[in-house]
């Protein structure tokens, strides 16, 4: 494997093969770094779900040479809204209006195209699969070799002087860095997901609906394809059958969810797999995202819940920004206390907002849902639409690199 560090290029070595960690070795390649990705599975892969690129990630992107052809025909189309059981709408947003306040229009796609396309934007050989990075030490470092670590993995030992831990909500190097934080606790639901084929029209909307302490989620994507989601309060256990069980949650509520769950029972042309998971999150936030030349990056950093759907852009502007403070030659600890300072505030703030519309989304008694259904009626799109202004409307930083010294 690659992995010299101290011979002229600079050297970062990524652990994990995600979208947060293949985001930050293209962000870092075409900053002039040269780079490993550590990648525990046997292959690169999007299991099975969809994602929603937002504006301010597919900025981000675009920062980094993945602009919007890369995306073409992956736009959402129709409104985006919010639906009670009945198909009420409790809240409905033209794509068109929420484009021109905040950018560009959000794309949706499978994971598997993102993982796809940020892995073909690498040189060949960067990326090695089948390897799990166990540890970093800098213990070692003597002479020449002070301003490098030794990262260690499955394959042998590697020099770096930089190591992004982008190794997922499970990090082993938080854990390690951190060893006095709680970790993560159980947000209060648990999930299926799952992309249906692209045989039948597909819906026109991307929309949620939110029932008493379930919801369910429909997003078209590409060629016809359709990313759902349902979430149900509680840990889950996990049902023999998860068609039934869905069947059972959410087969008479609104059009068109019973036919997208007929859709999902079908043998042919070939069985939909879907997943299911508890949701879980930072306990709390951690001090830092980064100790001596080890940066934290995504769910690694500041694991959050699905429902803003910022998970995955939150850890694409993280690629941005770390890469960006390395560049040129950033005295890398300083640099890295600077992402911190960029990043951790920011990426807090999301994730407790996301925790409180989760809170909201689990209201089951019925009063309380009544009260919040339309507590969301009575909000105007366009307060709904400047709330999110913060989020959406990050900007990825531009221009030479600032001047990072310790």
């Amino acid at each position: 494997m690659r992995g010299v560090a101290g011979m002229g290029v600079r050297h970062a070595v990524v652990a994990g093969g995600g979208i947060g960690g293949l985001a930050a070795a293209v962000a870092l390649n075409r900053r002039g770094w040269g780079v490993t990705v550590c990648e525990r599975a046997p292959v690169l892969t999007g299991i099975g779900a969809g994602i929603v690129l937002a504006p301010n990630a597919l900025r981000a992107l675009d920062s980094i040479g993945l602009g919007p052809d890369v995306w073409a025909g992956d736009a959402l189309l129709g409104p985006v809204g919010l639906r009670a059981p009945d198909g009420t709408w409790l809240s409905r947003t033209g794509a068109g209006a929420t484009s021109s306040r905040h950018g560009p229009p959000a794309r949706a796609v499978h994971r598997g195209s993102l993982i796809d396309a940020l892995a073909a934007a690498l040189p060949p050989g960067v990326v090695h699969l089948g390897v799990a990075v166990t540890g970093v030490d800098d213990t070692g470092n003597t002479g020449d070799r002070a301003d490098t670590v030794v990262v260690r993995t499955s394959a042998g030992d590697l020099r770096a002087d930089v190591v992004v831990a982008a190794d997922g909500v499970r990090s082993g190097l938080r854990g390690r860095l951190f060893p006095r934080h709680p970790g993560l606790r159980h947000a209060g639901e648990a999930g299926w997901r799952a992309v249906l084929p692209g045989f039948g029209p597909p819906p026109r909307s991307a929309a949620e609906t939110w029932g008493r302490g379930e919801r369910f989620g429909i997003v078209p994507l590409v060629d016809g394809r359709i990313y759902v989601y349902a979430t149900a309060a509680g840990p889950g256990t996990k049902p023999a059958d998860h068609h039934a069980e869905l069947i059972r949650r959410f087969g008479a509520w609104h059009d068109p969810i019973p036919a997208l769950l007929d859709r999902l029972g079908r043998r042919n042309p070939d069985p939909v797999r879907v997943l299911h998971h508890d949701f879980y999150e930072l306990a709390s936030p951690l001090p830092r995202f980064h100790s001596g030349r080890v940066a934290l990056l995504g769910d690694a950093a500041h694991a959050m819940t699905p429902n803003m759907g910022q998970g995955g852009c939150q850890a694409i502007e993280d690629a941005v920004v770390v890469a960006h403070l390395l560049a040129d030659d950033a005295d890398v600890p300083a640099a890295l206390a600077a992402y911190t300072e960029a990043r951790h505030r920011r990426t807090t703030r999301i994730s407790r907002r996301s925790r409180r519309i989760g809170e909201l989304a689990r209201l089951s008694h019925p009063l309380a849902v009544s009260a919040r259904n339309l507590a969301v009626r009575a909000t105007p799109s366009a307060v709904t639409s400047r709330a999110l202004d913060t989020v959406l409307g990050w900007q990825p930083p531009s221009g030479p690199a600032p001047t990072v010294r310790a």
